[in-house]
């Protein structure tokens, strides 16, 4: 059965490098950073929105455990009282197509529950089907679809 634990100092450290190379990567998949950029720009980014760390003032940051063992990550922003965003959910690769994620959306959403969210929102790229397929087996809606076309 997957839970959720927050992380403590250490954890958060390894889980912000590898964070900051994947959002990086993905930005540049999407063709909206250089690669050249986008290390500095995703490190950037995450100092912004996490000044303290995994201390920052309305952000939870969990390790995602199966069994006593770490299988992931989640970062949920409560952006308010009734709102939240899932700012980042990882699992690892070995972990993969075996059910975890869904099980890991589920205890986000009663965390959310706890915290008296009514609603929780998250961000997935257009090129990640995999994620989107979940989220969308899951209940969660379409709000926004951006494209771009280079020329």
């Amino acid at each position: 059965m997957v839970t959720l634990m927050l992380m403590n100092s250490g954890e958060f450290q390894i889980y912000l490098k590898s964070a900051v190379e994947s959002y990086a990567k993905e930005k540049v998949l999407s063709n909206n950073w250089n690669e050249e950029e986008s290390i500095s720009k995703a490190r950037e980014e995450y100092e912004k929105l996490l000044p303290k760390g995994e201390t920052t003032e309305n952000n939870f940051l969990y390790s995602i455990l199966n069994e006593g063992q770490t299988i992931g990550a989640v970062w949920l922003e409560q952006k308010n009282n009734e709102n939240g965003f899932i700012r980042d959910i990882r699992i690892l690769e070995k972990y993969q197509g075996l059910g975890y994620g869904k099980e890991a959306m589920n205890q986000i959403e009663m965390m959310g529950k706890k915290l008296g969210l009514r609603k929780i929102g998250l961000h997935v790229f257009g090129h990640n089907k995999v994620a989107r397929g979940l989220y969308e087996k899951l209940g969660y809606q379409t709000t926004n679809v951006m494209m771009i076309k280079e020329i």
